[in-house]
């Protein structure tokens, strides 16, 4: 059946602008990096985890025709595309500040959870990311 997960997707408008944030601002690393002709394949991880790659897509073909990637730019931009990234971190109130620093858009400030610390942001395009400091699970 199946063994792993390898790449997970969500929309944006433009794959440099993605690139600057995902690379630039959030720290992961391009992956993968291909003109494909028909589409421009493009992942990035998080360092040191090439086996868990997010795909940047822009929408249209081919995947869709461009009266539906019209409707899926402006789904996205209102943050309703359903692109939703989980990452964690050893410390959230730092990673919080350093990406403050960075001009990132926050939705939540850090918040004390039952599973440890996490808060949220948006990429420019309108995707929700969580970052939390998970607490050790009970043993």
């Amino acid at each position: 059946m199946l063994s792993s997960l390898r790449i997970s997707q969500i929309y944006v408008l433009d794959q440099d602008q993605a690139v600057d944030f995902y690379v630039g601002t959030l720290g992961l690393e391009i992956n993968t990096d291909q003109d494909l002709g028909f589409m421009r394949f493009l992942t990035v991880n998080v360092p040191g985890e090439p086996d868990h790659q997010i795909l940047l897509e822009k929408p249209g073909p081919p995947a869709m025709d461009p009266a539906t990637a019209e409707e899926v730019r402006a789904l996205l931009t209102k943050g309703r595309t359903g692109g939703n990234l989980f990452f964690t971190t050893a410390d959230a109130r730092k990673a919080y500040n350093d990406l403050l620093a960075k001009g990132v858009e926050f939705t939540q400030e850090p918040t004390e959870q039952p599973y440890g610390i996490d808060f949220g942001l948006r990429d420019p395009f309108g995707n929700h990311i969580r970052v939390a400091q998970m607490v050790p699970a009970a043993s």
